[in-house]
């Protein structure tokens, strides 16, 4: 089954947007990634901020830690289908969050998650000049 991430696995020489599909808004304009088993791991650890804009998206994921973590993030679980699951906003350090279903979890400074992104809505990866 394909999922919501498909287009940026198969294509890593292009710049992507993460697009909440029910508004039509830009979440996210610069998009880390976390795929592979280290970089899962270590997620923002190594990090004392995010830019504006930036999000990491960690896949396969449906839990996260802020364990040592240098800033408060707002975390967003999503399902294959990019259906939101959960928003946990300003989730400070030493804290555990997860949604059940969730196949990919989005990390961003805290109060970088727009107000209206919800439970329901649909986030999709699109390419730049889309």
């Amino acid at each position: 089954m394909a999922h919501f991430l498909s287009h940026l696995l198969n294509d890593d020489s292009s710049q992507f947007q993460l697009i909440n599909a029910n508004t039509d808004a830009v979440v996210a304009s610069t998009l880390l990634t976390a795929f592979d088993s280290a970089s899962r791991r270590t997620g923002l650890l190594n990090h004392t901020s995010l830019s504006l804009g930036t999000a990491m998206i960690i896949a396969p994921c449906s839990a996260v830690h802020t364990f040592f973590m240098k800033f408060p993030i707002d975390v967003v679980f999503v399902a294959k289908d990019g259906r939101v699951l959960k928003v946990r906003r300003s989730m400070a350090a030493w804290r555990l969050s997860g949604s059940f279903g969730a196949f990919a979890t989005i990390e961003f400074a805290a109060g970088q998650v727009p107000a209206d992104v919800r439970r329901g809505d649909v986030f999709s990866v699109v390419r730049v000049g889309r």
